[in-house]
């Protein structure tokens, strides 16, 4: 079995993070740039190009969208483009939401909901809605979420937008997962993914898959899980969507909390936490440390446990904290004039300006380090990936070896059984069948005597027979994995054990290592059924897809405590472990004593 080097993976995943980090922070848009760049332009070029910003930078970068959305809303203004405005507003509350201030983020909300409310524009009315219902479902007011999500789907519906009906039900599961009923969250997800497939809509698939995989957590069922949300982590890294990203890794790293996996689940985190802290997603920070404490605290350093809670709690009180001055300064200003709104604004620009210009010279610099000390790494950490693959390319091998030896030696056995022994058991055969004709029998006796040694050794050749085929099945070798499936399930007794077999998508041809690994690996869970657990019913279920096998063996019998030592002990599934890891596959044992067992495995094909 493979041993990780988990110290590797945490420096590779640091250095690609400052990486990625390091490229994102000087790819940022200037924002004096900006605003010199679309000067000399007509106004429609100009309004697309603050609202663009904020489409492509607004996951990213929360505090240069508000700063562009506000000079952007004041050029609106000037030009009696309330759209625009609503838009601006809607972007700017997104963007508060993400930094953690909810009460700025309501605001915004709601003065882009009364515009297009007068603007009878339904259409962005729908999407304000629903980001107003995502903040008060993570306010935790799910009566008002739910309120919200309801008039936002009743827009989408009447308007037959598909894109919007699969982004509702996608986020209005989530509060039907905080209130614990699951059969509806994971309605509502499946119903978002089934639309947004036939869309072939990438982004709102990913964020299905991360939500059915909640669920799947939540129910303890981490295979699923696991699985859906590495699916949704390909898609999102070919998007390069750091958001998104992050939310995925931290998906992750509680699933496999769930699952007690431990260093995993430290690992996810950490990357989640690393893109969490250049965006400044401050909800997403207090999250992952409130994780990080846990699995401290489960692996007995109380210590980390106690530090990453206090980081926790310091997130959570800025947040609180930001809050209330900004109510604070909202009555303030209601009672201010016009005049003094706008030196206040203005000054507060100014302000901004200075702060952004010296943050930059100082990130410039820090920047320069890290670019350089992360060439550095990345080259250390090339040279250890090399002698990694090396090491693990000669483990696959050595694998491999035994494994082929194992089947030669089979093979060479199941030979000499056939042309050896079998034949000399029929020569036997024949000659005792030869010396019954020429001989005769002075009693009834002494003839019955005779037939029972005859058919002895009839037996004899039948045994040696169908132990050789099953050494090495001819089936296997004229046909296909499921054909030699078959006919080996054919020659079991069905008087005391009903198999049932289902298969599908076998016509075109599997590779023979493949095939074989297989076989032997099912054949040795029948021949556990058929010993160990007093079942009468056994169900075989093989399905070939594109880029993957998944095989499952189930029965109705007695059952065994699932346990760690269970595979230590056993040698049939030890080979079964074995043989499935070298295919690169997994596999997941699941017996409730008296209620059966359960073995899934799957197999990767590319």
């Amino acid at each position: 079995m493979r041993i990780v080097n988990f110290r590797w993976i945490n420096i590779f995943v640091f250095t690609f993070i400052c990486l990625f980090c390091t490229l994102k922070t000087t790819a940022q848009f200037n924002k004096d740039s900006f605003k010199i760049l679309h000067k000399s332009e007509s106004y429609s070029k100009k309004i697309k190009s603050y609202l663009a910003f904020g489409e492509t930078t607004g996951k990213q970068h929360f505090d240069d969208v508000i700063f562009i959305a506000q000079e952007g809303v004041l050029i609106a203004k000037k030009n009696g483009d309330s759209v625009a405005v609503g838009k601006l507003k809607r972007q700017i509350g997104e963007s508060y939401y993400f930094k953690g201030s909810y009460n700025e983020a309501a605001e915004y909300f709601y003065r882009s909901i009364e515009i297009f409310e007068k603007l009878n524009d339904q259409q962005n009315q729908a999407n304000s809605y629903n980001a107003l219902a995502k903040l008060y479902r993570k306010t935790k007011d799910l009566a008002r979420s739910l309120q919200n999500y309801d008039r936002a789907m009743s827009i989408f519906k009447a308007t037959n937008d598909s894109a919007g009906i699969a982004m509702i039900y996608n986020e209005s599961g989530v509060v039907f997962e905080y209130q614990e009923k699951y059969q509806e969250a994971a309605r509502r997800y499946t119903a978002s993914l089934i639309i947004d497939e036939k869309r072939k809509d990438s982004v709102g698939i990913c964020y299905a898959l991360s939500n059915l995989a909640g669920v799947f957590t939540l129910q303890n069922n981490f295979f699923l899980a696991e699985k859906y949300l590495l699916q949704s982590l390909t898609f999102r890294k070919q998007m390069a969507d750091a958001l998104s990203l992050a939310l995925n890794y931290s998906d992750l790293g509680n699933t496999y909390f769930s699952a007690k996996q431990f260093i995993k689940a430290k690992l996810y985190i950490d990357t989640s936490n690393s893109i969490a802290f250049n965006m400044g997603y401050q909800g997403l920070k207090g999250d992952n440390f409130d994780l990080l404490a846990k699995i401290a605290e489960e692996q007995g350093e109380y210590q980390k446990a106690l530090n990453y809670n206090k980081l926790k709690t310091s997130i959570n009180d800025s947040i609180f904290n930001i809050e209330k001055t900004k109510k604070i300064e909202e009555l303030n200003t209601r009672f201010e004039t016009e005049k003094k709104e706008r030196t206040i604004l203005e000054q507060k620009n100014r302000i901004v300006l200075q702060n952004t210009i010296m943050i930059a010279a100082i990130v410039f610099v820090i920047l320069g380090f890290l670019l350089v000390y992360a060439q550095y790494r990345r080259y250390q950490w090339r040279q250890e990936a090399k002698m990694q693959a090396e090491s693990l390319r000669q483990q696959d091998n050595a694998v491999k070896a035994v494994i082929d030896a194992e089947e030669a030696e089979r093979k060479r056995i199941a030979t000499d059984l056939h042309d050896g022994v079998g034949q000399i058991m029929s020569a036997a055969k024949m000659n005792l069948s030869a010396y019954e004709h020429y001989t005769k029998f002075q009693t009834t006796e002494q003839q019955q005597y005779f037939q029972k040694i005859i058919s002895l050794v009839d037996s004899g050749c039948k045994e040696v027979r169908s132990v050789s085929h099953n050494m090495m099945p001819n089936a296997l070798l004229k046909n296909n994995l499921s054909e030699a499936i078959n006919e080996f399930i054919n020659k079991l007794d069905n008087r005391t054990l009903k198999v049932y077999i289902h298969s599908e998508g076998f016509g075109n041809p599997v590779n023979s290592n493949i095939e074989t690994v297989l076989y032997r690996v099912i054949q040795e869970c029948v021949n556990n059924v058929i010993k160990h657990s007093e079942a009468n019913v056994l169900d075989i279920s093989l399905v070939k897809e594109a880029n993957e096998i998944t095989a499952t063996i189930e029965d109705n019998g007695k059952g065994f405590e699932v346990n760690k030592n269970a595979y230590k002990d056993g040698i049939g599934l030890k080979n079964i472990f074995t043989r499935v890891e070298f295919l690169k596959g997994t596999v997941d044992i699941t017996s409730v004593p008296g209620k059966g067992t359960s073995v899934a495995i799957y197999i990767p094909l590319s």
